[in-house]
């Protein structure tokens, strides 16, 4: 068996790891992740030719061995297969020892909403005097995490750790990898209710992040205007914890919102607006959490406020444009979804300044509900229906099952089984001149249809 040393020596030799052979680089470490409908022993061979230095197995059987006449070719990379119990603990084992071997700040952040524009935010501050590395994309799971501390340069001088989980224990997990010496958590709200088994197993869950930090001796930083997590405080050392929000004199840091359409703009703590490119009222308790890190790690106000004013959001996440061809507004914040975020981005649609453009809302289902889907689907067109919005457009079974089966007044909602079926009606009827706000989870695709305004 490898032992974790060799792995680790070998891993510095590498250029990096791979756990796909359709991406796999020159000279990567590949670690063959089994999944529930694949193997990745069974392409160990195929990431040796691809270029992997070397390929991680816990399946003996794919390994060449001598006396095989069919195996001539593979036998000479007989050396380059190393041999673990479990691939996916050894990954996680690796990234730990990874971490070990930094001194630097890590910052693990996690929540029900917000946790990714959160993330974004802080990069964009703190790399405006530190080399800052934060999780890409969304590897924020017990795969991706141990993707990301392995990603991490030796120059660097502060990590971001985007923290993701379905159920508890996952957060756990996640910070016994990755050894978070600061964090924060956005909020507690519904989302991933199936896993969780409610709001509470979603407290129990996020919360996950505030115990490691105590074990360790780590710092947090809190939302003063959450009272929920607040109430937390209590846990830790006085010293530990740095507020952050609006109207607390016990603030560490504290701004004031101004205005959040059509963008956010804040008056920072000398008292000067900044104008962003975040849409939202939703949004800045984001910006707070971003500027509190900022000014605990030493950046000067000027550094803080050009790191959130040149932030602009991407990747179908509250990303604003404007159509010349329709002369529509396009909202994109169709990368992931849940009641709460839901309710937020329509309450921003409403508040949006019109300028005699119709307001349209087209919602995709939210997943992992479990139990309370229907009713959390007809609670969010219940409360639409009470908006200022032109149009209300919804795809997808679950939202289509709370359209007809709770009763709702159809003529006001027009309702589509999935993506396809939405996308050919916006073909065969066009919306112009109008403000549209694409909304949903990442599984119903509702960005595949953002060209058709």
């Amino acid at each position: 068996m490898t032992t974790l040393p060799i792995l680790y020596e070998i891993f510095l030799e590498s250029s990096g790891v791979s756990t796909d052979t359709r991406s796999v680089k020159e000279n990567q470490l590949f670690f063959a992740l089994k999944g529930d409908n694949f193997d990745g022993n069974k392409f160990a061979y195929q990431a040796l030719e691809k270029g992997a230095s070397h390929v991680v197995v816990d399946d003996k059987s794919v390994i060449p061995s001598i006396g095989d006449e069919h195996n001539a070719k593979k036998l000479a990379h007989k050396n380059r297969y190393l041999l673990v119990e479990n691939v996916l603990e050894s990954l996680q084992k690796l990234a730990n020892f990874r971490r070990k071997q930094f001194s630097i700040p890590f910052i693990g952040i996690t929540g029900s909403n917000g946790k990714t524009t959160t993330k974004e935010l802080l990069r964009s501050v703190l790399s405006q005097k530190f080399k800052t590395y934060s999780t890409e994309g969304n590897l924020n799971n017990h795969i991706g995490v141990p993707l990301t501390l392995l990603r991490i340069p030796q120059e660097a001088e502060i990590a971001i750790i985007e923290m993701g989980a379905n159920k508890v224990g996952d957060i756990a997990e996640l910070c016994s990898i990755a050894e978070p010496s600061h964090g924060l958590i956005t909020n507690i709200g519904n989302a991933h209710l199936e896993g969780f088994g409610g709001y509470e197993g979603v407290l129990r869950g996020k919360t996950e992040l505030y115990q490691s930090l105590i074990k360790n001796n780590g710092t947090v930083f809190i939302n003063s205007n959450d009272n929920v997590l607040m109430n937390m405080t209590k846990r830790f050392e006085k010293e530990k914890v740095i507020q952050y929000g609006t109207d607390n004199q016990e603030n560490y840091y504290s701004a004031k919102l101004l205005q959040s359409v059509p963008t956010i703009v804040y008056q920072d703590e000398k008292d000067n607006p900044i104008t962003t490119q975040l849409i939202g009222a939703y949004n800045f308790s984001n910006i707070l959490a971003a500027l509190a890190c900022g000014k605990y790690f030493g950046l000067s106000n000027e550094q803080m406020n050009k790191g959130i004013s040149e932030y602009l959001p991407k990747n179908n996440r509250s990303q604003v444009e404007e159509r010349s061809n329709t002369k529509n507004t396009l909202i994109l914040d169709a990368y992931n979804a849940n009641p709460d975020s839901m309710k937020a981005a329509l309450r921003h649609l409403e508040e949006m300044p019109s300028k005699e453009k119709q307001k349209v809302a087209i919602l995709g289902d939210m997943f992992e509900l479990g139990r309370k889907s229907f009713s959390k689907h007809k609670e969010i067109l219940d409360f639409a229906l009470q908006l200022k919005i032109d149009k209300l457009i919804v795809c997808g079974k679950d939202f289509t099952k709370a359209k007809t089966a709770g009763n709702l007044i159809s003529s006001l909602i027009m309702s589509f089984n999935d993506k396809n079926e939405l996308a050919d009606y916006l073909q065969k009827n066009p919306i112009n001149e109008s403000i549209v706000l694409l909304k949903g989870s990442r599984g119903i695709g509702l960005e595949t249809v953002a060209d058709e305004f």
